[in-house]
Parts: structure tokens; sequence; C-alpha cells
């Protein structure tokens, strides 16, 4: 079938993917008449272990085999698409990464596989996971020079954005050219972009998926920041999903809508008979109040994620949960019963959107298995309450590390792996001396 998709497009190269660690493309290219006669691509499983600059942990000789062994990567044909903004005919597939094809052998650190292994919990319990991301991102000029603060790109007017555009229908027409091309792009790769809006921020955009099962919005996400960077950048701008690129903007978050559905029936069980909030969903609330602070990590992971966590600036700083309550890190939007569901408001646009996923739905399954009890939901600001959330990427791995449930989960080797790269990013970060420090501090201590 594959093959006969490639033909009727003269498809000529084939591009690999895998979805690293930072939640970006790795793989490889290959000429289209090759892809069928190797077997499956092949890469060498040190590419989960590389920060996000391009250094290795010192433990890398204990995260990946002596030998550097090479994964095999075989494709998920669901994910087959056409690379729109390609000369020539293009394909991309993303793949997944086995120890052993034979033994049907998952690789642990890849992050597919580790939404695929949270995911089959659920259906040992008969259960499916539908979820729906919202992802926010800012629009700028293009920056070659790190040291020289971002700022908003001019728009069809030939000005930038200088007050807040909340909605504004006008302000999103700014980029209707971009705009255009982005929904051509996502339309030729069947993305299922629903709805564009404006928020906050200064050049500040959300886009909104439609609903459907875990594993295919993690997928779509992944492929839509790789197409919304290339538009961008054909516009003569820069797509950023930075946590937190501008100091006097919101920082940009991915939000996800969840719920559950019973496979036998097609049931959301979030639901009772009597269409009001099942004692279920209570116990996934409070599984999701219980471990969201030692996934922290995931929600937020790189050093300037944890700018955006501050108290009224539209991101939680607790795990309190209420009725349609943006000020809470969980929030239960007014619906009817067949579409009760939580949204989860902690992870940034920067998260790896797998796992991301799986360390959300592995606190709900948590909640569930160990029948936890929720808080009283909340009336009134979240932001009045305490912070119980870590306040950097250092406090955020001692507690995920310390969390042996989510360990379980998500897996022993998965979580070393994650916290070394993630500490030798938190030390190299830590060694830079910033403007900030050589304005205040230089001649006045």
């Amino acid at each position: 079938m594959l093959q006969a998709w490639f033909k009727e497009r003269r498809i000529t190269e084939v591009e690999c993917l895998v979805p690293d660690m930072t939640g970006n493309a790795r793989g490889k290219i290959v000429p289209a008449e090759r892809y069928f006669s190797e077997g499956g691509a092949r890469l060498p499983e040190g590419v989960f272990i590389q920060t996000v600059n391009g250094e290795w942990p010192d433990s890398y000789d204990e995260l990946v085999s002596p030998t550097e062994r090479d994964m095999v990567l075989l494709p998920d044909t669901e994910t087959v698409c056409v690379v729109p903004w390609s000369s020539d005919p293009s394909a991309q597939i993303i793949h997944d990464c086995y120890v052993s094809v034979d033994a049907g052998e998952l690789h642990p650190l890849a992050p597919r596989s580790v939404l695929r292994k949270v995911l089959d919990l659920y259906e040992a319990m008969d259960l499916k996971p539908i979820v729906a991301p919202e992802l926010e991102f800012f629009l700028v000029q293009r920056n070659t020079d790190p040291d020289f603060p971002l700022v908003p790109p001019a728009g069809r007017s030939g000005r930038p954005e200088t007050a807040r555009q909340s909605y504004s229908i006008d302000a999103v027409n700014e980029f209707d050219s971009l705009f255009d091309d982005m929904y051509d792009y996502c339309d030729a790769m069947d993305l299922d972009v629903d709805t564009l809006i404006h928020e906050s921020g200064a050049a500040q955009m959300e886009v909104n998926f439609l609903h459907a099962d875990a594993l295919s919005r993690a997928d779509q996400v992944f492929l839509f920041k790789r197409t919304m960077r290339e538009t961008a950048l054909r516009h003569d701008v820069y797509a950023t999903f930075m946590a937190k690129p501008m100091e006097n903007e919101p920082g940009s978050a991915m939000h996800l809508h969840q719920s559950l559905v019973d496979t036998r029936d097609g049931r959301n069980v979030f639901a009772g008979e009597d269409g009001k909030p099942s004692d279920l969903l209570m116990h996934y609330i409070a599984g999701l109040q219980k471990y969201v602070p030692s996934s922290m990590a995931i929600f937020a992971p790189n050093v300037n994620s944890y700018r955006r966590i501050a108290r009224d600036e539209s991101a939680p700083i607790n795990a309190h949960w209420g009725y349609d309550n943006r000020t809470c890190g969980l929030r239960i939007p007014f619906s009817d019963p067949e579409s009760t569901r939580v949204e989860s408001r902690f992870a940034g646009s920067d998260a790896n959107p797998y796992l991301m996923m799986a360390v959300t739905l592995a606190a709900g399954y948590l909640g569930i298995r160990e029948k936890l009890q929720p808080t009283e939901p909340l009336s009134g600001s979240a932001y009045d309450q305490p912070y119980q959330l870590p306040r950097s990427l250092e406090a955020a791995l001692k507690l995920m590390v310390d969390s042996n449930p989510l360990h379980e989960i998500l897996g022993e080797r998965f979580v070393k792996a994650y916290a070394a790269i993630k500490r030798t990013e938190y030390e190299i970060f830590f060694r830079v001396i910033s403007s900030w420090e050589r304005e205040f501090l230089l001649l006045n201590v």
C-alpha cells in the first residue's frame, strides 16, 4: 500500500523521522527506490542522549550500549504524508524505534515508545484516552545575534504590534499570507488544525487541534511545529515555541484537553449515568494533582520554561482544579456530559508532545489505580494560593527522580536518561553570565 502511495505521487525521496527528546526531528533522508529494499532504516541509539545544545551527559556510556548499537526504524504508515515545501516530490514518515524487530521490542528511550507504553496500560482497562492539544507560539523578527532580545515582526501594515491584541482578528490578518501558507501545508499533510486565534502577547498565536487518540495528536503537534517553523522562514520571520521568549510578554503553553472512553461501548467514562462528573474522573484529577509536581521536568523541560510559571501570568503555579477556572492548573470546561473533559494547563509549548501526553496520562492512570480523591474544586483565584510547583529545572528533576511510581510507568532507564540530559543542560546554562548580572552586579557589589 505504501509503495502504491509513493508511485501515485511520484515520490523521489523519503524523510525517515524520529522524534527526539526535545520533540524535534532526527532521522535520515533516503531515495525512494532504496527505501523498501533496505529492510528499515537504522539510527544509533545515542540520538536520544543528546542535549538541546548538542552535548552528551557524563553518564553517556551508562545510558546506551557500550557498542553504540543501532536501532531499527520501522514506519508507522498512518503517518505518511508529503513534504509540501519540498521542491522535489518527497514523503515524510514518522518511525518507531526498535531494539529488536523479531521480538517486537520498542526502544525504551524513544518518546514515542514511552507514550505507547502508557497507552497500553489504558488498553488493559478497556479505556482509550481522547485528547485535543492547544499550542501557542510567537512570531518574531529574524534574530541572528543571541545577545539581542527578540521583538515582534512587522505585518502587512509595516508596523510591529505594540499593544496586547487578545483574540483580535485584524492582528491575525496582519500575517494573512503566512497563515494561508500554513493552512495549505497543513491540508497537504492532513493535519487536523482547527482554530487559529491571536493570544495576548504581541504576535502570539494559538492553534487548536481536533480531538482524537493521543498518539495521533502527539504526531500532529510534532509535525505542526516543524511545519510552522518552515512556513515562518519562508516569510522571513521566525516561529518560536520557547516557553517565555520575551521578558515583557506572556509565556506560551501547550494545553491538553483529555477524556477517557470505554472501548467496549464508546461511552465517555468521565461522566456518570446521571451526567455529572464520575468517580473515575475524580480519581483521575487527584492523580494529576498528586503527580504533576513530579512531572514538571517534562511539562517544563528547559531552563527558560520556569520563567513562564509565574503568578498572574496565565500559567498555573499550583495543582488546584476548578470548573471553568483558568487560574487553575486543572480546568473542567462547561460542556454536555458526552464532552466532559479536563484541561491540563501545565505544559509549555516547548514540551515534547509525546512525553507531555505520556506523563499526563500516567498521572491520571495512577490516580485511578490508587483510587485517589481530589481537593475541593476552587471557585476563587488559584493565584491567591501558595506555589506548589517547582520554580527551576533543578528542583523539578529532583522531584521526578524521587517519584518511584512515575519510574514504574515511564521506565527506569528512560527517567535516568532524561534526568541526565536535563542536568547536563542545566549545568551548561548555569555557567553562563547573564546581561542582568553584568548590569547590576558589575560595579555594585
